[in-house]
């Protein structure tokens, strides 16, 4: 009876070791996995940290770079550009006009931008034929090429200008509506119109940065004492957006009369949002034109060929037979 009690009792006390020593496995287990994925986060914050300094480094290696080509064209320009100033002041600030809306707001923009033009058609006119005169001999073909491939590289970059203009235009219009409905939040919140336009800047940099650079600009004119209805104005005007000016000549108005800031551009964001959607109305109602030429010319004859084609060649296969033996 002792002898069965005592193996019992071991039993048991086996039984509750080994559950123990189950236990004490999990829990290390649980433990170690745990340490192992914070020495892991840790690890990756790190190496995020380190991937982030070294992006740093090299985008701060390739400014310098930058800046040092725009240093070297910009005391190249005014021999390059010399002979392709405008003329009047009327082409000089269309040009200007046109390099601003397109972003480029510097002095030396307009004979950076004329050298640009010298320069790219200089190298045409080398690659073109340049390279095949001294391989092949100077001939009057060659000679022709080279002058036809340095005029279209003269106006290439007239072409990359409106490309930009017309880009950062659409990226400020596209941007306008969610830009007013924060000024609009704002002045409702009993901000001032500088003091929205600065938070609003603050706020819209990471998504619409071109129209928040655009703000930060004009707040930093009425920091400097200008006028609010100058600011509004050359904010429509430098830009180069309708809604822009439409929306400056709204403010000054607003300002002007002491009617309600917020209300005047709630009513403004509404309009462009329907604008907005218009627009897109209008490109979904143009797409059906636009397909019928892929479609006539790409798809169209391959599944002609595929409806037409089996029946093609069991009549021919029927008939020439038949016509052979008449």
């Amino acid at each position: 009876m002792n002898i069965y009690f005592l193996a019992a009792l071991e039993q048991r006390w086996l039984i509750i070791f080994c559950v123990f020593l189950g236990v004490c496995a999990t829990v290390w287990f649980l433990l170690d996995m745990f340490s192992k994925d914070t020495n892991h986060a840790a690890e990756s914050r790190l190496d995020m940290l380190n991937d982030r300094k070294r992006v740093e480094k090299n985008e701060k290696g390739k400014a310098a770079g930058v800046d040092k080509l725009t240093r070297v064209l910009e005391k190249a320009s005014p021999s390059l550009a010399k002979h392709l100033e405008p003329k009047t002041e009327a082409e000089k600030s269309k040009l200007v006009q046109r390099l601003t809306e397109a972003g480029f707001r510097s002095e030396a923009a307009p004979a950076m931008f004329l050298s640009i033009k010298v320069i790219v058609a200089t190298v045409a006119v080398v690659l073109a034929g340049g390279a095949t005169a001294f391989t092949s001999g100077l001939s009057q073909s060659i000679l022709l090429r080279a002058v036809l491939c340095g005029g279209i590289a003269f106006f290439l970059p007239e072409l990359v200008l409106d490309f930009l203009r017309s880009n950062r235009k659409k990226q400020i219009t596209l941007a306008l509506p969610d830009c007013l409905d924060l000024l609009v939040v704002s002045v409702e919140a009993g901000l001032g119109l500088d003091q929205a336009m600065r938070k609003v800047a603050d706020e819209m940099r990471g998504a619409f940065r071109v129209l928040s650079d655009e703000i930060q600009l004009s707040t930093l004119h009425l920091q400097m004492g200008m006028v609010r209805a100058t600011v509004l104005q050359e904010l429509g005007s430098r830009t180069g957006v309708e809604d822009l000016r439409t929306l400056a000549t709204l403010l000054i108005q607003a300002d002007k009369f002491g009617s309600g800031v917020a209300q005047a551009l709630r009513v403004q964001s509404d309009s462009m949002r329907i604008k907005r959607q218009q627009i897109a109305e209008e490109k979904a109602a143009k797409t059906a034109v636009k397909l019928i030429f892929p479609l006539v010319i790409f798809i169209f004859p391959g599944v002609f060929v595929v409806l037409v084609g089996p029946a093609a060649i069991q009549m021919a296969r029927e008939m020439f037979p038949a016509m052979e033996g008449r």
